[in-house]
């Protein structure tokens, strides 16, 4: 897999200048994006171990894929990788970091946060349109009643657009719960959520449950907020996961039981996050990586979220 990928990589840095002659070879630029939105070229910064390399490299990938994009609108892998791209990089390379400045930093967090917000909503759009390829009218039906029907013809093979949208969508509402114009939208994502567990739950090792943890688990009971639910996914993402995923705990962690000033479930569930090895080269490497990185500040800033005695729990 790793040599397949490096080939592909050499083929497509070697084909970057027809790519860019005025002369473009439709051909040549339908293998690119083959090749940049194949599974393999995902693996390859998935698996990686170091994030400052991949989050260097992303916004190249990201350009070339609008690039494709502009010359080649039936291919919906493209709009996925691009999509979940823009995505990922929001969250791992702007929000993180924006969420983890210090309060005096004031002015440079509503600006990171901004600019994540922009980013989720591209890469929401981007899978959308994806979707648009694959089932004439999906973007339309968001409208209307007609999106129960569409969502019902979703086949097993792309449940990834579901998450991604979905995730983009979330993730934008989360950066300004204030914004009505996001926040109307909830119902769509939501549902995008259920009918990608219907289809297959086990998807991405869980990664729907992930993400229905933090949904239930940050938003307050008037708003659709639940604990028993968000307890609930946050058990089936660590099975599906066979407990190899970081995300799961420190999700649980930063929602559940900081909202209920648990600090003892607090530091364990973080304790169990780095405990996971992040070593071994798989799919999930990336991800618990960054993961891992959380739940250390979490952990080194608990004081900022427990009102109780900050060294109760503390043991590691």
């Amino acid at each position: 897999m790793k040599g397949k990928t490096f080939r592909s990589y050499c083929i497509i840095f070697l084909m970057m200048p027809a790519l860019f002659a005025c002369s473009i070879n439709k051909t040549a630029m339908r293998m690119v994006s083959n090749v940049l939105s194949s599974s393999s070229a995902g693996t390859a910064f998935a698996s990686d171990d170091d994030p400052e390399l991949v989050g260097d490299a992303l916004p190249f990938a990201l350009k070339l894929y609008e690039i494709l994009i502009d010359e080649i609108r039936d291919n919906p892998n493209i709009y996925l990788a691009a999509g979940s791209g823009y995505i990922m990089y929001a969250n791992a390379y702007v929000q993180s970091p924006a969420d983890m400045l210090p309060d005096a930093a004031f002015d440079k967090k509503e600006i990171m946060t901004l600019r994540a917000q922009k980013l989720y909503l591209r890469g929401r759009d981007y899978v959308l349109q994806g979707l648009e390829v694959k089932y004439p009218g999906f973007t339309g039906s968001l409208d209307n009643a007609a999106m129960t029907e569409f969502l019902g013809r979703i086949r097993k093979e792309d449940v990834a657009y579901l998450y991604w949208a979905a995730a983009g969508w979330l993730a934008a509402y989360a950066t300004n719960p204030f914004d009505v114009s996001l926040g109307v939208g909830m119902k769509k994502a939501t549902a995008m959520m259920e009918a990608a567990l219907r289809i297959d739950e086990a998807y991405g090792d869980g990664v729907v449950h992930e993400l229905l943890v933090q949904y239930y688990g940050s938003l307050p009971q008037s708003m659709g907020g639940s604990e028993k639910r968000a307890r609930y996914h946050f058990n089936k993402a660590v099975e599906l996961s066979k407990g190899e995923k970081a995300s799961p705990y420190v999700a649980l962690a930063a929602t559940v039981s900081v909202k209920n000033q648990n600090i003892q479930e607090f530091t364990e569930l973080l304790n169990k996050a780095l405990a996971i090895d992040s070593t071994r080269k798989t799919g999930n490497r990336l991800a618990n990586i960054i993961s891992q990185r959380k739940a250390r500040w979490l952990l080194e800033h608990r004081r900022d979220r427990f009102l109780l005695d900050p060294n109760e729990g503390e043991k590691k």
